[in-house]
């Protein structure tokens, strides 16, 4: 089949998809990835064709409004502010979204762009289904991951989910509209598809295991969770790196990935100060926070391959992002979670739960006095490190790509 996965966001939004259209790819079906060009070089390689849309989320998240989010203290405030902020976003990319499916058989709709996704299918008369990085159904048994994940209560966790899929919708609903038109397709509104789609039980398959987030039992037939899309990424460690990694202790890796922080300068020095306080040496990536510092047990790195490297960490400081969540998993070491906004809070306090990571610093409280005992905590205590390396080796033994095989097999017959 003809395949275009479609996805948006940052580089978390995009990695695991280059894993998973290589296994596409590697299995007969023609794949091609529409996303923004900036990350274009990810599927080099792959085997995965790459249609760029518009759009610079570096950009945008180093815009006022990207910035603006740091104003806001609470899950759902900063939800309002990236409601606003996408609105633009999601029209702007819409023509070329309509563009990579024409040529396709199916439509595959990462969960950022799945309103979409799922009205271009049907706009071409496709079939569809989503390929979730997050559980974005809503569930009584948590609270919801966009919200930061804290319960509300089994009434408060239900209603909590149906608030962030009605502002999903209105992320979308000028985007539907430009779909109607400007491409003349007979579609009702991005609420109405939603509601819909459900009703039909749309297929949706999520990229993470169920030893990590369960299955929620109050879920609709058709969610289903299908095991981590690993990155494909072949690339090595820079020779620099290698040669700091040689000269001394495992190192603690510390870095935001696609984050953005108010202060990076500040943010930086705090975090140098925490390992010193700890007696570790780090490893500091820039990221899209800017973070930097040098010195003898000190090296900033730029855009490095998290395969090869997390597993020589003595732990890992990270946003917590699915995508880095994901990688700090499968590398089977401690971290210390540092959420920043959205879903970070759910994924940092599952890896509290399942005894990967002694607790979360959350970045608002980020000091060197918070960091370095969390640091000592996560190198020192070898609960940490063995469940770490234990529940790794479970996620070796899953296949998540063969899931997503056999609903292209159905969708097929």
């Amino acid at each position: 089949m003809r395949v275009v996965i479609m996805t948006a966001g940052s580089r978390g939004d995009v990695a695991p998809y280059t894993g998973l259209g290589a296994g596409l790819a590697r299995s007969g079906h023609e794949v091609t990835l529409a996303t923004h060009g900036l990350f274009e070089p990810l599927s080099a390689g792959s085997g995965v064709r790459f249609h760029a849309t518009p759009v610079d989320p570096y950009a945008v998240l180093h815009s006022d409004h990207g910035r603006d989010l740091h104003a806001s203290t609470t899950g759902l405030g900063k939800l309002l502010r990236a409601v606003a902020m996408a609105t633009s976003a999601a029209e702007e990319m819409t023509d070329s979204l309509v563009q990579a499916a024409r040529g396709a058989d199916v439509v595959l709709a990462a969960g950022a762009v799945a309103p979409l996704g799922r009205a271009i299918a049907d706009g071409l008369k496709l079939p569809s289904l989503g390929l979730f990085l997050q559980p974005q159904h809503p569930t009584r048994e948590f609270g919801a991951p966009m919200l930061g994940g804290r319960s509300l209560g089994i009434v408060g966790n239900h209603l909590g989910g149906l608030a962030v899929v009605t502002a999903v919708d209105r992320v979308f609903t000028r985007a539907v509209r430009r779909l109607r038109t400007r491409h003349g397709m007979t579609l009702g509104g991005a609420a109405a598809g939603r509601r819909a789609h459900e009703r039909a039980r749309w297929p949706v398959l999520h990229g993470f295991s169920e030893l990590v987030v369960p299955r929620p039992g109050d879920w609709r037939p058709g969610l289903e969770i299908a095991g981590y899309w690993w990155p494909y990424d072949t690339r090595a460690l820079p020779g620099e790196l290698e040669d700091f990694l040689a000269a001394g202790p495992a190192p603690v890796f510390a870095g935001l990935g696609s984050a953005t922080v108010p202060d990076p300068e500040r943010l930086s020095g705090e975090i140098v100060r925490a390992l010193r306080a700890a007696g570790l040496r780090g490893v500091i990536q820039q990221g899209w926070a800017g973070l930097a510092a040098r010195d003898d047990d000190v090296i900033t790195v730029g855009d490095v391959p998290h395969a090869p490297l997390f597993p020589r960490m003595a732990a890992v400081v990270h946003h917590a992002g699915a995508g880095t969540t994901a990688a700090v998993l499968r590398a089977g070491v401690p971290s210390v979670p540092v959420p920043v906004q959205f879903d970070a809070g759910f994924w940092a306090a599952r890896l509290v739960q399942l005894g990967t990571a002694p607790c979360a610093v959350p970045l608002r409280r980020l000091t060197a006095d918070t960091l370095a005992p969390a640091l000592r905590r996560a190198v020192s205590d070898p609960a940490h490190r063995d469940r770490a390396h234990t529940l790794a080796g479970r996620l070796a033994e899953e296949d998540g790509v063969a899931p997503v095989l056999a609903a292209l097999d159905r969708l097929a017959s």
